[in-house]
């Protein structure tokens, strides 16, 4: 058997950070309702009152111990792309449980637990026709099957409170990601607290964001912000990576993340390092590259408690099933 996605304790982190890009207000007020979704209050992230919507909203569902139905897709690198997986091959899905301090938000203190009563998986399968199935068959035996896959990876790096800059080095060496997403969270709270909101993406103040590919910076003028508590601010820059970074600035799309909320709580930059700018497309791909990633990253003021810098990254990666229904894997897990 060969490990494709590795199991690890940043699964949400990505589930929430695809979701919160991809999908905007229409999506997110409707369908994205079956998994729960509902957007936190700017502001109000940490709070457990109607002044955050969001929570008041899950909260409804879930009072007096009450049983909710939920239902969304599994945030995979397989079940990412658009080819069905040819007969014969084994699959196995494990899923591991966030800690319940990490899952719910209550006061402090708290022993709210997450009970699962009942789960299914539901799996689209096709009858194909006997000759189609020959066909497929010939074709192995000159060629493996080939599936296209982009390959996500989130990366925690730990800044200790009390700097002011740090430089993240090598935090990819070997291939270099296509796009790259970098938000900030409290590390409390990343490690479960009921009393903080893990998704509560702050701006820490940054004044500086830059990342190095084998020297060369990007962006060529790097990210300079000024996050204040008691002006607007001047962000814009950054506020744009959001759409930049996931192509479609100057598109009729959107995230439903607005100019004024994303300093409170969806402060996430956004980066394309494809030569094309090109990572969001599905027609091509650009060439592989190899070499090593950094980050530099300063803040207007000394940290006050410690924080989790979180890099999530994608790559286009080919995984092959020969005629054996050996899988290969042109990456390591």
């Amino acid at each position: 058997q060969k490990l494709v996605s590795p199991s690890n304790n940043t699964y949400a982190y990505r589930a929430y950070i695809e979701t919160v890009l991809n999908y905007g207000s229409e999506a997110k007020s409707t369908h994205l309702g079956c998994s729960l979704w509902h957007s936190d209050t700017a502001k109000q992230m940490d709070t457990l009152t109607a002044d955050n919507k969001g929570f008041a909203s899950r909260q409804a569902f879930t009072k007096l111990s009450n049983t909710v139905e939920m239902m969304g897709h599994i945030h995979s690198d397989l079940f990412n792309q658009e080819k069905f997986l040819i007969n014969g091959v084994e699959m196995k899905v494990k899923f591991v449980r966030s800690r319940d301090s990490f899952s719910l938000m209550a006061v402090a203190g708290s022993t709210y637990k997450v009970k699962i009563t009942d789960a299914n998986l539901l799996i689209r399968r096709m009858k194909i026709n006997p000759t189609i199935l020959l066909a497929h068959a010939e074709a192995l035996e000159t060629s493996p099957a080939k599936y296209p896959v982009t390959r996500t990876d989130v990366k925690v790096i730990t800044i200790p409170s009390g700097l002011q800059r740090k430089s993240l080095d090598n935090i990819y060496l070997g291939q270099l990601p296509k796009r790259c997403i970098i938000g900030f969270v409290s590390n409390k709270a990343f490690n479960g607290d009921y009393a903080s909101n893990p998704y509560n993406f702050q701006n820490y103040k940054i004044n500086y964001m830059s990342l190095y590919i084998d020297g060369q910076q990007i962006p060529s003028k790097p990210l300079q912000p000024t996050f204040s508590q008691t002006q607007d601010g001047l962000y814009v820059r950054a506020y744009h990576t959001l759409f930049s970074g996931s192509g479609i600035h100057f598109l009729n799309e959107g995230n439903n993340i607005s100019r004024l909320d994303y300093p409170h709580g969806y402060c996430l930059m956004a980066f394309d390092l494809t030569p094309d700018l090109a990572a969001n497309a599905s027609t091509h791909w650009n060439l592989v590259r190899n070499g090593s990633l950094r980050i530099e990253v300063g803040f207007q003021d000394a940290l006050t408690e410690t924080v989790n810098c979180l890099v999530y990254a994608e790559f286009d990666n080919v995984i092959e099933i020969d005629k054996h229904r050996n899988v290969i894997a042109d990456f390591n897990s």
